[in-house]
């Protein structure tokens, strides 16, 4: 025997913990790491008796709907050798009834689906602890709504069903038999592991709150158009004014709701909040698309938000730990640089339109390529380029560009398509961010009118960033190779993971939520999904 162990027992939620002494037999063995079988002479808190694991099949011929997860019930009670998890000398532990609590409120976790066998689990958890004797089949129960809780809240939609919705970031991939392990270690994270889910669903999760509370309270009433005023601006005075007043208020936009019809200093500031929130241009005029986004119902939002809940469940949260990460946003139709987990650049940026849809997945950056030359794609060569050659014999040589070997390319120069620099992420997509000689284009709202390929705002910022600890590179350097002329690569001595994600709902560090137009029209697809399952 070498030393006394506390062993945090119970595998699952609320800010529990059950401390036990067990003695260890064998010298330098190890208590509960991930993946390992577990000693019988570890569980002296629990139920020293084991059940006949015979039961487990028969179990699941009562329960069918529960079938799914027979192998990981069987696996999990091999690592615990058979023994009952769920109960004490008191009957159904605290763990037990916290995740009984954790699953009768799955709609807090923006989950919408039917508890299996719900009403054998009400009359489980309403006998009084004298009751609730040891017994297998409320023992494999409980279990197998573990799995179907970790599944619906952890894992999400099949990962197949998420590729049907054009998503091709990698999905995390986790045992929940080997998440047991971390829960026993630590309890409370069942409440908030931004190591298990990304930070960012906790972020909505909250806002889902929020929003529910909203329509609890009957929601907001829809906003008149005032035809005297195809426009509102300060000092105007209107009783649509005094909705929109409203409207801004139920939502924190405001502070208060003066009742007020005139346009003054108060809804302004609501109005440049609520403007920033919802990707408008941050100005004072209040049109009538502002009023039609102003008008949409909280139930819609309510969606909105599930879904992007949804989207953060099949994200590793492990992507936050590289030291330098890329990220774009597509609806937002913005990049932010990260350095070190902060954000170091954010930038607008145009993505693919809607025939062009820029796809939804992740590479490592390796290269910078300085006065790139353009190769066009076959397609625009078809489309677009042979049917102009076609009117104008001069067109190549009025763009700028020539014939290389059957394709044709654009010349480096300021009239480049691709700008003074391109980022590259080698990929089967053929998608990568450069620079553009259309700078008008930052300025439109809503910014889809690409091939696929991602233009940003910013590219001198960006290189200076990627290369602010080369050695080999100043900001002067990066100048002269931008305007050079002539084409150079240049090889990342550290790979940059970017990850081109889709999220129409997205929260900020400082709590406030940000609704992004569903520029693809994918929302209302994947919450077909989500009630499907």
């Amino acid at each position: 025997m070498r030393k006394t162990i506390l062993l945090t027992v119970i595998i699952v939620f609320g800010l529990l913990s059950l401390s036990v002494s067990c003695k260890n037999k064998e010298a330098n063995k190890p208590v509960f790491a991930l993946g390992t079988a577990v000693d019988s002479s570890d569980f002296q808190n629990l139920i020293k008796v084991p059940f006949d694991s015979t039961l487990v099949a028969p179990f699941f011929e009562k329960y069918p709907e529960l079938s799914r997860f027979k192998s990981e019930i069987t696996v999990l009670y091999r690592k615990y050798q058979y023994h009952y998890i769920w109960y004490d000398d008191s009957g159904i532990n605290e763990p037990g009834n916290l995740l009984y609590n954790k699953i009768s409120n799955l709609e807090s976790e923006g989950v919408q689906a039917k508890i299996p066998y719900k009403e054998k689990l009400d009359d489980l958890f309403l006998l009084s602890n004298e009751e609730q004797k040891p017994n297998v089949e409320t023992e494999l129960l409980i279990s197998a709504l573990y799995f179907f809780y970790a599944d619906k809240v952890f894992k999400g939609l099949d990962p197949k069903k998420s590729v049907e919705m054009g998503w091709y970031l990698p999905r995390k991939k986790q045992s929940y038999v080997s998440y047991l392990d971390t829960i026993i270690l630590n309890p409370s994270l069942i409440n908030k592991d931004e190591k298990e889910v990304l930070g960012q669903y906790y972020r909505l999760r909250e806002v889902l709150q929020q929003y529910r509370e909203i329509e609890q309270k009957g929601g907001w009433n829809t906003i008149d158009l005032d035809p005297e005023f195809p426009s509102l601006k300060p000092k105007d005075s209107s009783k649509t004014i005094a909705q929109i007043r409203q409207r801004l208020f139920a939502t924190g936009d405001i502070a208060s709701d003066s009742k007020s019809a005139i346009y003054d200093d108060e809804l302004k500031e609501g109005i440049l909040k609520y403007k920033k929130r919802n990707g408008f241009t941050p100005d004072a005029v209040i049109t009538p698309k502002h009023i039609a986004t102003l008008n949409i119902p909280v139930a819609a939002r309510i969606k909105t938000i599930i879904v992007n809940m949804e989207r953060c469940r099949w994200i590793s949260a492990d992507m936050s730990k590289a030291k330098e990460l890329i990220v774009i946003n597509i609806p937002s139709f913005q990049l932010t640089y990260f350095k070190e987990g902060k954000p170091e650049l954010i930038s607008k940026v145009v993505v693919g339109k809607t025939l062009n849809k820029t796809v939804v997945f992740s590479a490592d950056m390796k290269y910078i390529v300085f006065s790139p030359y353009w190769n066009v794609p076959r397609s625009i060569i078809k489309k677009e380029i042979e049917p102009a050659m076609a009117k104008n014999p001069n067109y190549l040589a009025k763009h700028n560009m020539e014939w290389n070997n059957g394709n044709i390319r654009q010349k480096p120069g300021p009239k480049n398509s691709l700008g003074l620099v391109k980022f590259l992420f080698p990929n089967s997509n053929s998608i990568y961010l450069h620079d553009t000689p259309s700078k008008s284009l930052f300025n439109e709202e809503k910014r889809a009118f690409s091939h696929g390929c991602i233009r940003i705002a910013k590219p001198k910022e960006l290189a200076n960033l990627i290369l602010k600890d080369d050695k080999n590179w100043t900001p002067a350097k990066i100048e002269a190779a931008m305007n050079k002329g002539e084409e150079s690569w240049y090889t990342l001595k550290n790979k940059i993971p970017v990850y081109i994600g889709y999220f129409t709902a997205w929260v900020d560090t400082e709590g406030t939520v940000h609704f992004y137009d569903d520029v693809y029209q994918r929302d209302d697809r994947l919450a077909a999904m989500l009630l499907e399952e």
